[in-house]
């Protein structure tokens, strides 16, 4: 049985390339609880690594980079002890968004291939990474509110800074983007044509790390293939609907905002499929996704990862993340029982109890 995760350290022209490789094909990559303490110790080992100057991040297999964390494992532990502490669950979450927060404050280059689908703890890899490439393939999503979840990973953070109220729309809505969305928003850095991958892989090996700025020499390295590239970029559907999204997202509540985009009719096949995303979505994840949003605007990222593990432990220990699991995942009957039909019928103190901390010292206190 091969590991989970591959690590190889290859030698540059001065230095060394760190690389690190999802490996597990068959589940699309899918992060689990081992895999990411093996990547939390090879960063925390190779931070420390003077010969190791920059770390390149790939997957096997042309599907996926990673489409996000294992679900079936956690609804697996938050089935065992409804109510909680779930406790698989809630050391994965916290585990995760540590080596999400290693990822986003790492000293050294980062260069992450996000190629294929890239979803949920793929995406929080991907968006933590200081030199993000898409290809012609990729496919980025956070379709949490099918499954009562909540674009997490960090989500709180890169949603809040993306242009107009595009973060909002594509958090509620899960709405799929590709690669030149990825760039507008700002969760990419570049567009390579994904035949360029092993001519990008020996420029950066040609590169002496050992003479110069790191991030510098990966940018010269990069720059050649983006240029390559720009005719094989797809068009973008972001940008041209941002007009569309400001109307959708403009109410004065949360429900206006959700009625506008339920209702909407259109023949925009783009903007049809995440209305029906939200319309068959839990309405109680649409209010604590659009609060969560909110109440992060502003906020660091320690203070996001904080906040974002304490509602995913509410979340985790709530039926309705067990039930959108099933549903859509498990059972696959797409006929989830949510426990409100509308977003107007989700009492106040039900919403507040997942901001409310669930234990008496948040697990990510010390980031």
């Amino acid at each position: 049985m091969s590991s989970p995760v591959l690590f190889e350290e290859l030698a540059a022209a001065g230095g060394k390339l760190g690389r690190i490789t999802l490996n597990v094909e068959a589940t699309l990559n899918s992060l689990t609880l081992e895999m990411v303490d093996l990547l939390q110790a090879q960063l925390d080992t190779w931070a420390d690594d003077e010969s190791i100057a920059a770390v390149f991040i790939d997957a096997v297999g042309e599907k996926a980079f990673c489409a996000g964390g294992d679900v079936q494992a956690l609804h697996a532990s938050a089935v065992e002890t409804p109510g909680g502490p779930c406790e698989y669950a809630e050391a994965f979450f916290a585990r995760e968004y540590r080596m999400n927060y290693t990822l986003h404050t790492w000293p050294k280059p980062l260069v992450c291939w996000g190629h294929g689908i890239v979803m949920g703890g793929g995406l929080g890899v991907m968006a933590g990474c200081s030199h993000r490439i898409v290809t012609e393939r990729t496919r980025i999503a956070m379709p949490e509110v099918t499954i009562a979840l909540f674009p997490d990973v960090g989500g709180s953070w890169f949603l809040n800074h993306m242009p107009g109220k595009s973060g909002e729309f594509l958090a509620l809505t899960g709405a799929s983007i590709n690669a030149a969305d990825a760039i507008f928003t700002g969760m990419a850095d570049r567009f390579i044509a994904s035949e360029h991958k092993q001519a990008v892989l020996a420029a950066l090996l040609a590169q002496d790390f050992a003479a110069g700025d790191a991030h510098a020499l990966v940018r010269h390295a990069l720059r050649p293939f983006s240029e390559k590239s720009i005719a094989s970029q797809p068009a973008g559907q972001v940008e041209p609907h941002l007009a569309a999204i400001a109307r959708l997202c403009d109410g004065d509540s949360i429900h206006d905002i959700i009625d506008n985009i339920v209702g909407m009719e259109t023949d925009d096949p783009w903007l049809a499929k995440a209305r029906d995303s939200l319309a068959h979505g839990s309405k109680l994840a649409a209010r604590w996704i659009h609060r969560q949003l909110y109440e992060t605007r502003h906020a660091g990222l320690k203070e996001i990862f904080q906040a974002e593990i304490q509602l995913v432990t509410n979340i985790v220990r709530h039926p309705e993340f067990t039930e959108g699991v099933r549903a859509l995942l498990i059972d696959k009957d797409r006929n989830p029982h949510w426990a409100y039909p509308s977003s107007r019928e989700v009492p106040e103190e039900v919403l507040d109890g997942f901001f409310t901390a669930p234990w008496p010292t948040n697990p990510l206190a010390d980031l």
